[in-house]
């Protein structure tokens, strides 16, 4: 499933379609921000 900047898509780990680099998500209310490595904005779970 893939995710975007502003989704709230609950806790876990989440790692950029562009990059690859990992953005975690550690509260069920916040928003994945765009990447900060590269900027993108679309991301997929990470298993």
């Amino acid at each position: 499933m893939e995710y975007k900047t502003g989704d709230k898509p609950g806790e876990g780990s989440y790692r950029c379609k562009n990059c690859g680099y990992i953005v975690r998500i550690t509260s069920e209310t916040e928003a994945l921000p765009a990447c900060p490595n590269c900027g993108h904005h679309e991301f997929e779970k990470k298993d």
